[in-house]
């Protein structure tokens, strides 16, 4: 899948995995582990301000999360504004802090005299951070407020959707990504979630289609054939459904789409499904 990713990409799918492949298929949100990556700031989104301090500050996000919330404390205490804020929101999400980063970037979007462009970045990390948090629906706000700032932005009408799935808003959801396909054709992460979404409102040709266009944007996106095998498994294409969640497994086997196709496979021997 393509990420968008603004304050996840470094997890490699782990949590926010380009929008969120735990949520849009039902599950809970994940509790970042003490010992993951820490999250990157996005590399050349709009920004909330200006500064050579701001850029150091989060130029230390990655690598140094705990330098980063020191820094932007001690700035912030000083009167650093938007700056150090920012900052200190993605230090603490980066240290495992989901929703009080989440809370500070909701904040610093509503509050920010910035153009709408970067306050639309701000509120999208936000709606990513909520997720993170396990708080779906203040992530669709964060999300909705984003689109409200761009409303044609193809990856904030995709991560709207996210959150939209992740509250089991399927129509919301799958008209999003209309949306976003409609700027964006060739977007394979989005065709997924639509497929994903018109999986869960019974129309499944609908999804058989969506995530074949999407395996013929990108063969081996592992997001696609975890879909595709639940399609199949569904279809009682037992062996198809096996053989892509293996695929699966062996083209990204650390990611979140790996471990859902092992728990599928663990129950595609264990017998039929049952719902």
């Amino acid at each position: 899948m393509q990420t968008r990713a603004l304050i996840a990409a470094a997890l490699g799918g782990a949590v926010l995995a380009a929008g969120g492949a735990v949520w849009w298929r039902g599950g809970p949100a994940p509790s970042p582990a003490a010992d993951e990556a820490p999250l990157p700031i996005p590399p050349v989104p709009p920004r909330i301000a200006q500064g050579e301090q701001y850029e150091r500050c989060l130029a230390l996000v990655p690598d140094d999360p705990r330098g980063a919330e020191l820094q932007a404390e001690a700035w912030r205490a000083a009167g650093g504004g938007a700056g150090a804020a920012h900052c200190l929101a993605l230090a603490r999400i980066a240290l495992g802090d989901a929703a009080s980063g989440a809370d500070l970037l909701t904040r610093i979007a509503g509050d920010s005299a910035a153009p709408d462009a970067a306050r639309a970045v701000v509120f999208d990390q936000a709606a990513q951070a909520w997720l993170m948090a396990d708080a779906p629906a203040r992530a669709f706000a964060a999300a909705n407020e984003a689109v409200r700032l761009a409303p044609e932005t193809p990856d904030l009408l995709i991560d709207r959707a996210v959150a939209a799935e992740a509250l089991g808003r399927w129509q919301d959801a799958a008209e999003d990504l209309g949306r976003a396909l409609g700027a964006d054709a060739r977007r394979a992460d989005a065709l997924v979630l639509r497929g994903s979404a018109l999986r869960h409102l019974g129309r499944i040709a609908a999804a058989e289609a969506d995530v074949a266009r999407a395996l013929v944007l990108a063969p081996d996106d592992p997001e696609a054939l975890l879909e595709r095998g639940i399609l199949r498994q569904r279809s009682n294409d037992r062996g198809g459904a096996r053989e892509d969640w293996e695929r699966a497994i062996a083209v990204a086997p650390d990611s979140q789409a790996a471990d859902l196709a092992q728990q599928n496979l663990a129950l595609l021997e264990a017998g039929p499904q049952r719902r």
